[in-house]
């Protein structure tokens, strides 16, 4: 007799012997692994061991900070304080905010203000005689009757700037941008313009008085402000249009223009 069994589980079979022949039966074996428990048992696994790594990089994170705060607060203090003191990082004055500072009558004579921002700073009858202002940002500041003698303003950015009055001998605003800015009865004995960016109006203002040599650069104040030169003086800046337009007639070139007016007859 012969026996055909399919099945989808592990079989085992049993011989039994018999007088005449052998019966052979074919059991299935109840004690097999359900693969849909295992699988929910090892996902429920990952999910929890996923759900303690965050925990722990948590923990780990918010030790380090309170280690950080607690232990390098101070040096951190120490460092800001210093670089203030030398005004930024690497002494190139970074970190000096005096941005609508007010600064009136204020004292800060032979300072360094490299690249300091003085934004709408109010400077009135302040005293920054021999100071260093390279780079400095001096917009809409107002430095009414404020002492700048002998200081270095050379590359600093002074447009909308109130210098009423001011004391600028022997001053250096070689390359500062004055546009829109007001000087007048300014005292600018010595001081060098060259290269400056001055609204057309302004600068022929300080050219009725301007006079004196920079000690320091050895220039003219009035060759600085181009004093003279119709040429240079035809164009202003372009902060203005309407006040630093060029002439309505371009220089000739024999130069003859109206000493007046500033125009000029081409020929």
């Amino acid at each position: 007799m012969v026996l055909t069994s399919i099945s989808l589980f592990p079989m085992k079979s049993i011989d039994i012997p018999s007088s005449s022949y052998t019966h052979r039966f074919l059991f299935t074996e109840q004690s097999a692994p359900k693969p849909k428990k295992v699988t929910c048992q090892l996902q429920e696994n990952v999910r929890e061991q996923k759900k303690w790594g965050k925990l722990v990089s948590t923990a780990l994170a918010a030790a380090a900070v309170i280690t950080f705060s607690t232990t390098n607060m101070s040096a951190l203090a120490d460092l800001n304080k210093f670089e203030a003191e030398t005004r930024g990082e690497f002494g190139i004055g970074s970190a000096a905010q005096f941005g609508s500072a007010d600064l009136k009558k204020a004292v800060h004579v032979n300072e360094n203000f490299r690249r300091a921002n003085f934004t709408a700073a109010d400077m009135r009858e302040s005293d920054f005689s021999g100071s260093t202002f390279n780079g400095a940002y001096l917009e809409k500041a107002v430095a009414y009757k404020a002492n700048f003698t002998g200081a270095d303003l050379s590359d600093t950015l002074m447009d909308r700037m109130v210098l009423n009055e001011a004391n600028l001998t022997n001053a250096i605003l070689v390359r500062s941008v004055l546009t829109r800015s007001d000087l007048g009865d300014a005292t600018i004995e010595g001081a060098d313009f060259s290269d400056a960016v001055i609204d057309l109006p302004q600068k022929q203002a300080l050219c009725k008085y301007a006079s004196g040599t920079n000690p320091v650069t050895g220039v003219s104040t009035r060759k600085s402000l181009g004093c003279g030169n119709s040429r240079r003086n035809a164009y202003g800046s372009p902060s203005s249009p309407l006040l630093s337009a060029p002439p309505k007639k371009l220089l000739d070139g024999d130069g003859f223009c109206d000493e007046a007016t500033g125009l000029c007859d081409a020929s």
